[in-house]
């Protein structure tokens, strides 16, 4: 066990350090990155990443993933700014948007851990769904129109505002951050979520309920994503049903950077925020730059290509059955 978070604190280190260089590689290349205000822009880009990485970083430590998070950020938003311009309270939308985010989480679990779908298609199958949700009833509420502009009140953007001069979504991503490092560190929950990544079986012999657990893991990123997409939606001031395209990428890539393993059983909060800031700052930085967007493409890919060259490089043989009887039974 030891052995192990040593692994995990020196990939942290070192994604940090990556981290670090970045920034400083941004701020001799443009005199406009280190700046109060593009430091906060960078924080904002990252809120929505981050928020929904905090429970993809659970669910791919216990041995699962969910492709479909674009999907439902896109439909969430549109369905948020949909009710918004009928007239509904604008909490009552906000909560809603949340909600149907959880509905596709739902739909995930149950075909997951209920039905046994492979998680890779299942999500990828509620990826394309969501997303032609998303359009149909954009379509619909706009009679034809690809996004949902008009008639949505003066304070559909209030997600937008700040507080103490912080931005407010990015207040959402400290408390979500700080309720998920808890539930990770300090809680039984989080302890049976390493030990089904580690080894399921074992976990399973030792009285841990995994299907219930995975049950509930795929509902909180489902409700992330949701949360994730009404943000996005009050940030651009519209319902957009192709916002989001690619977001899974960069969820993905935060987390794996962020130490996660893809194999299971070992990954950290503080290294997923670490790789969601590094997605954000190297784009931020390149657009300062003026590089073009499929040279960004490029560089994403190279970023996701040293992710996992790292994750396989570290990775460690595996939890023995006796530490993952320790680690369920205190």
């Amino acid at each position: 066990m030891k052995l192990s978070l040593r692994k995990g604190t020196f990939q942290r280190l070192i994604t940090f350090s990556i981290l670090i260089l970045l920034c400083i590689v941004f701020t001799f290349s443009s005199n406009a990155f280190l700046t109060p205000r593009n430091l906060i822009n960078v924080l904002r880009q990252v809120t929505m990443v981050v928020i929904t990485a905090c429970g993809f970083t659970l669910l791919l430590i216990s041995g699962s993933l969910d492709l479909s998070v674009g999907g439902v950020l896109a439909l969430s938003g549109c369905i948020t700014a949909g009710l918004a311009t009928q007239g509904i309270p604008l909490l009552i939308c906000f909560f809603t948007g949340v909600f149907v985010g959880g509905l596709i989480g739902l739909l995930n679990a149950l075909l997951v851990v209920v039905f046994r779908v492979t998680p890779v298609i299942a999500t990828l199958g509620t990826m394309y769904i969501s997303r032609g949700l998303a359009f149909i009833y954009t379509a619909k509420v706009t009679h034809g129109g690809l996004g949902i502009i008009k008639g949505l009140p003066t304070n559909f953007s209030v997600l937008t505002k700040y507080v103490w001069h912080i931005p407010v979504p990015v207040i959402f991503l400290v408390m979500i951050v700080l309720i998920f490092i808890f539930i990770q560190t300090k809680t039984i929950f989080g302890k049976y979520i390493y030990a089904i990544g580690g080894n399921e079986e074992t976990a399973r012999l030792s009285g841990v309920n995994v299907s219930k657990i995975r049950f509930v893991l795929f509902v909180v990123v489902g409700l992330l994503a949701g949360l994730s997409g009404i943000i996005m939606a009050s940030r651009i001031g519209s319902g957009q049903p192709n916002s989001g395209i690619g977001f899974e990428f960069d969820v993905i890539v935060a987390v794996i950077l962020g130490g996660t393993s893809l194999s299971g059983g070992e990954g950290s909060m503080i290294g997923t925020l670490i790789g969601a800031l590094i997605v954000g700052v190297l784009g931020n930085g390149l657009n300062l730059l003026g590089v073009q967007t499929f040279y960004q493409y490029v560089a994403s890919g190279v970023v996701l290509i040293v992710a996992v060259l790292l994750d396989t490089t570290l990775k460690g043989q595996g939890i023995s059955r006796e530490t993952l009887r320790r680690l369920i039974h205190g």
